[in-house]
């Protein structure tokens, strides 16, 4: 795998101090109905790893604000809780929000970094928020260390879909460094004893909006979240339509207690919901155990999954790609082999 490096280097956005500072990240934690996201829970670990202070942010409705804050409190590595409520925050947007983040980091601010998940919401808002203090964002990092003699932060994140990593270094000089972590790259931030802070701050309102949220549409299942899955089951277009994609993928997922998942050209085929796509514009996932279907590994997908503990590939063209990254193979019909299994997991 190649690796590269680079080094931020312009000045814009800056504040100056006798010593290097102690790191403060102010962590965005994003929830879904009173119920937080596993990807901030990553982002709280990775901000831990910068060694200093840990504020989490928490907006929303009236309705999950409170809720949130009490569990937030007693999440490891949190120091103190800030939390916002506006009917705005209800569903979050970048031009909504935006201006509650540029309020927090004002000149008075004591926040040297902003931390986030790669999620939707995160790559729309803190990007956006970073250009407005004429500062860069790095995104989807995997990996950072922070020198606090210097006061920079190193950070390593995939390129080029995933065969390459980039080192980046932001010095001492970008006051303010923004950056959204990769989930599968941090464990979950665990619940522990102790109890932060709280503070509230009043809601930025913003007065005729050019974007406004219409509404959020969910896939509902009874199967684990993909995202967060332990186990994943995932079919390619080789499965042939939704019918089939169904009564050949689900009663193994079932039997396993695993997520589905769905590679690009099935999910464009319209073989399953594109909250089931995992590559490169889909979802990224690093289970215990992955399985493929059908599936080709074409560059976009593996950049989704090929950190899994375990991938299991059964595919009937031999020189398929996704072989190249299997730990187990099997070439063979899907449409006899998939079935077949099932059938002896099930004893």
């Amino acid at each position: 795998m190649l690796r590269t490096g680079s080094v931020f280097r312009r000045r814009a956005f800056a504040r100056t101090y006798a010593t290097a500072t102690s790191p403060h990240a102010l962590v965005f934690l994003e929830h879904r109905g009173g119920v937080l996201e596993s990807g901030s829970l990553s982002a709280l670990t990775a901000a831990e790893q910068l060694g200093g202070e840990i504020s989490a942010l928490v907006v929303g409705s009236a309705e999950y604000v409170p809720g949130v804050v009490d569990k937030v409190k007693k999440l490891k590595g949190v120091t103190s809780v800030l939390h916002s409520t506006s009917i705005q925050y209800a569903n979050p947007i970048a031009e909504t929000l935006a201006p509650l983040f540029e309020k927090l980091l004002s000149d008075s601010s004591p926040f040297t970094h902003v931390v986030a998940a790669t999620s939707s919401s995160a790559k729309s808002v803190l990007p956006r928020v970073s250009a407005r203090l004429n500062v860069p964002t790095v995104s989807d990092v995997t990996s950072l260390t922070h020198d606090a003699a210097a006061g920079s932060t190193t950070f390593t994140r995939p390129i080029y879909a995933g065969n390459a990593i980039a080192t980046v270094r932001a010095p001492a000089d970008i006051a303010i460094k923004f950056f959204t972590v990769r989930g599968t790259a941090f464990a979950p931030a665990p619940a522990q004893d102790s109890t932060a802070t709280d503070t509230v701050v009043e809601p930025v309102e913003v007065a005729d909006p050019p974007t406004v949220h219409i509404k959020t549409t969910i896939a509902k299942s009874d199967r684990p979240d993909l995202g967060v899955a332990s186990r994943v089951v995932s079919g390619g277009r080789a499965l042939k339509n939704a019918e089939t994609f169904q009564s050949t993928l689900y009663p193994l997922a079932d039997v396993l207690g695993a997520a589905v998942g769905a590679s690009r050209a099935a999910v464009d085929a319209g073989y399953a919901d594109n909250s089931l796509q995992v590559g490169q514009t889909g979802k990224v996932v690093a289970p215990e155990l992955y399985m493929a279907l059908g599936i080709s590994g074409a560059i976009q997908h593996l950049a989704g999954m090929k950190d899994s503990k375990l991938i299991v590939a059964i595919n009937k063209d031999a020189d398929a790609p996704i072989f190249q990254v299997a730990d187990v193979g099997l070439i063979a019909d899907i449409f006899d082999a998939v079935p077949e299994l099932t059938e002896k997991l099930k004893k």
